[in-house]
């Protein structure tokens, strides 16, 4: 169980932080780069909630959680003991899309941010996960990484543009590329 009763514990102030077990690292480290960025995808996906349907909130609140395991996944160097990732939660990730895209035709264009509110929040979602996935796939050519937790973000920014398209009328309303369009 997680007991956080001091927070402001002053430890970070020269620009170090501590990983799991200990291990002391400088704020600019992979590591915790790649850290940041999950967390910083798991906040843009509180602000999508805000605009979810009660079934998409449940799917989100599910990544929400996993981004939790996949932060104390990197937090513990190495790919031993600890919380890791888990092939059962990419494959549930897989089997979440296959049922959204079953609803929605496929494409004939690259589909453009944008759409109904909820749809603009999830293609943003969508690129804070691919920028967490660069991280930790930088930090993996670096230092042994779970493969779980990068096959974990490429499901995730599936999932998030999936849901971009459901958002947008099961993709009736996406915003399609146009090549050369504005020539």
């Amino acid at each position: 169980m997680v007991k956080l009763d001091v927070i402001t514990t002053r430890g970070g102030d020269g620009g170090q932080t501590s990983l799991g077990d200990g291990t002391r690292l400088r704020k600019d480290a992979l590591r915790i780069q790649a850290i940041g960025e999950v967390d910083e995808l798991n906040a843009t996906i509180g602000l999508l909630r805000l605009q979810a349907d009660p079934e998409a909130d449940a799917m989100l609140a599910r990544l929400q959680n996993d981004l939790f395991d996949l932060g104390a996944d990197l937090c513990m160097p190495g790919t031993g003991e600890g919380l890791r990732m888990t092939e059962a939660q990419c494959l549930r990730l897989e089997r979440e899309v296959a049922a959204m895209n079953e609803a929605i035709p496929p494409l004939r264009s690259f589909v453009l941010p944008g759409g109904t509110p909820a749809a603009a929040y999830a293609h943003l979602a969508r690129t804070v996960a691919r920028r967490a996935e660069r991280s930790v796939v930088a930090l993996a050519a670096a230092e042994p990484v779970n493969p779980e937790a990068v096959r974990w973000l490429n499901r995730a920014s599936d999932h998030l543009f999936v849901l971009s398209r459901r958002f947008n009328g099961n993709g009736a309303g996406d915003v399609l590329w146009v090549p050369g369009g504005n020539r």
